[in-house]
């Protein structure tokens, strides 16, 4: 193994075995394909020796990224369903810092900032998909209670099992199938870090993000905050466009905030269709025909109730049977990382000594961390959901049981085309416990509250897993301690679930989840539908739900990405179609040269700039909600009277601001649109 030479560059080069052949990005010819039978891979830390990695700097840093991610993301995902993916800014943003200060080892610490950062995105995931469902029962119901204990506790101890119960599998996933899977996220985030290190480019990729982030921030913070221009154009706005709906049921509607636009670039085209296909099989042919061939009643709804009561529920059971055929083709990993996990708790796995790079915590310190967290989780269901033992006893079990069965499932996921199924699984889990909760007569709404809380621990304990692949695999990659990254974790989980259950409880203060300004929740609401009719004793629509499984074999059978499409089924369309629109602009600037090497570059640039619309919407958003708190529709002074006067509404009258905000909103729009495509296509140092 060579050393580096330390007099050669302000920026050691990176370590590798001697011959190896070095990618433009710094990493070796063999990271991202199936080594051969006698080579081996070697990280770009040295694997052996001591590095700097987990320091006050870095450990601060990485809390910092979870407190304002986990906000961030929880406030995008109530609004609109889509959780984004953290790891790709705090990247970023931990890259160039650590350039601007000068920090020594910063590859390593970085690894660390974005590890511990990156608990914000897979805690929330859990968290949002499940525990809002709570707040919109409680309308319906107001004997239900929700406190932040329940909600921090559940997202803490489903993001600690997701971690304890993936450890076991780290080996088998980052280096036994090494170049087997593509791992889509954790290479995208190993070449931001690694970037530093070879052509010192964190500082202008940090002040690209800085202001795509500013550019979408205040674009979004500006349409809810004064309505300037409308955050959904709709057909419905108009005349001819009432007519239509009232006619045939057909709408169509988009909604124009930069933070959507950003997670349909990264998402690319070719989901975001598969995802705008599911939403257009819904909306244009499911919803019309229930709503002129449906029985009077049904005939006489608008759209969005009939695509709210009935047609989104095809997409549930669809969703549903997405999950199942993850486990079953899944079923052969599960058995074989089991294995591994045994062997290594035996100490048969290997007689050598462990190298830095790939030691672990002890199998006996996790085997005692999971009995604590399993006593934990079980104290919490006993004392803090369900008081009677034997119930509580029952829930605990299926709760260990799917959690471990789906935390592969979610890794694999992941692993193959970096998005985690994690809701349709969370579905049929609920499914399932609230069956056996029926069944053992814990129903009404004390049923509500027991099923949710737990799908919320299994929801985040399987997001958890799902994103803890993505971070090991990086510091597989780069060469960071296995150990430390898992140690850290812990804390990161903490932070974010504690974040996570004062925000929601904050935005549903501010927004709620009901109303014409209420919080979308597209997953909460499918988990609320879902869960009512089981515990309440209504009509469970049954069919409709076999209806989606049935389709969702045959899409499988298709090949068509199942759960992508499932999941437009019951995401409003407004929210589907700046997926696609975004898809669309990824692949144009994708093909905007003839060379590749420029596209290349054009798409990455592209992707910076998108991640930036998506932290700074996402981030504003959360300023706008806590702006709300000052909104007085009466007042004429102070703050709340300066956001009254700028509205369309106070200087055009409420008909003429709908038209002119539709309008508005179609060139802000448009607008978006050209800045990212022309700004993606700005690459300097290449020639076209």
């Amino acid at each position: 193994m060579s050393k580096s030479k330390k007099a050669a560059a302000p920026v050691p080069p990176p370590q590798a075995a001697e011959g190896d052949l070095m990618t433009p990005t710094g990493l070796p010819e063999n990271a991202f394909r199936e080594l051969g039978e006698h080579e081996e891979f070697t990280p770009v830390l040295h694997p052996v020796r001591e590095q700097k990695e987990v320091t006050p700097y870095s450990v601060g840093m990485g809390l910092l990224m979870a407190i304002i991610f986990s906000a961030a993301a929880a406030y995008l995902g109530l609004k609109v369903g889509q959780v984004f993916e953290a790891a790709i800014p705090i990247s970023i943003i931990a890259v160039g810092l650590t350039g601007a200060l000068k920090k020594d080892g910063a590859l390593g610490q970085n690894v660390i900032i974005q590890s511990i950062g990156a608990c914000s995105g897979v805690i929330v995931a859990g968290a949002i998909f499940t525990l809002p469902a709570l707040y919109i029962l409680q309308a319906k119901y107001p004997d239900i209670t929700v406190s932040f204990m329940q909600i921090f506790l559940s997202s803490l101890l489903g993001g600690v099992l997701g971690i304890l119960f993936f450890i076991p599998f780290r080996r088998y996933f980052v280096k036994d199938m090494h170049g087997k899977y593509p791992f889509p996220e954790a290479t995208a985030t190993t070449q931001v870090l690694i970037s530093a290190n070879t052509a010192n480019a964190g500082g202008g990729q940090a002040k690209t993000l800085i202001i795509a982030s500013l550019i979408g921030g205040l674009y979004d913070y500006i349409v809810a905050t004064f309505g300037l221009w409308a955050n959904n154009v709709t057909t419905t706005a108009y005349a001819w466009g009432q007519t239509l709906a009232e006619k045939t049921k057909l709408v169509l509607s988009c909604n124009t905030g930069a933070a959507v636009l950003g997670l349909g670039y990264i998402v690319g085209l070719k989901y975001a269709f598969v995802i705008f296909a599911g939403s257009i099989f819904v909306w244009w042919i499911i919803v019309p025909l229930l709503g002129t061939y449906g029985n009077e009643a049904m005939t006489a709804l608008p759209p969005d109730v009939i695509f709210k009561e009935y047609a989104r529920m095809i997409g549930i059971g669809g969703i549903a049977m997405a999950g199942v055929i993850g486990i079953i083709k899944s079923w052969g990993i599960i058995t074989a990382a089991v294995g591994l996990a045994g062997r290594e708790l035996k100490g048969k796995s290997s007689a050598a000594k462990t190298v830095r790079w790939q030691t672990d915590i002890s199998m006996k310190h996790i085997v005692f961390f999971i009995i604590l967290a399993c006593v934990s989780v079980f104290l919490f269901f006993y004392f803090g959901v369900i008081s009677t033992l034997w119930q509580a006893a029952i829930a605990w079990l299926v709760v260990l049981i799917i959690a471990f069965l789906f935390t592969t499932v979610a890794a694999n996921a992941i692993a193959i085309v970096g998005s985690n199924p994690v809701s349709g699984m969370t579905l049929m889990t609920l499914i399932i416990a609230s069956a056996i909760f029926v069944g053992i007569g814990l129903s009404g709404t004390s049923g509500i509250v027991a099923s949710m809380v737990i799908g919320g621990v299994v929801c985040t304990a399987l997001s958890m897993a799902g994103g803890f692949v993505t971070d090991l695999k990086i510091g597989y990659w780069l060469g960071s301690t296995p150990r430390k990254q898992e140690t850290w974790k812990f804390l990161g989980t903490l932070v974010s679930a504690a974040t996570v259950g004062g925000v929601i409880m904050v935005l549903n203060q501010v927004y709620g989840f009901e109303g014409e300004n209420a919080l979308v929740a597209p997953q909460a609401n499918a988990m609320a539908a879902v869960i009512e009719p089981l515990m309440m004793g209504g009509d469970t629509p049954w069919i409709l739900y076999m209806v989606g499984a049935i389709f969702a074999l045959i899409l499988n059978w298709l090949g068509v990405p199942t759960l992508a499409f499932c999941l437009g089924m019951f995401i409003p369309l407004q929210l589907n179609a700046p997926m696609l629109v975004g898809g669309a602009i990824s692949w144009f600037v994708s093909h905007s040269s003839k060379d590749k090497e420029v596209s290349d570059a054009r798409q990455d640039r592209g992707t910076l700039i998108a991640s930036g619309l998506i932290a700074g919407g996402a981030l504003f958003g959360v300023f706008a909600a806590l702006t709300e708190f000052f909104k007085n529709p009466e007042a004429t002074t102070g703050f709340a009277g300066f956001i009254n006067a700028c509205t369309p509404s106070h200087f055009l009258g409420a008909e003429s601001a709908q038209s002119f905000t539709q309008i508005a909103g179609l060139v802000m729009y448009a607008l978006l649109i050209i800045y990212l495509y022309t700004d993606a296509k700005r690459v300097k140092g290449l020639k076209k």
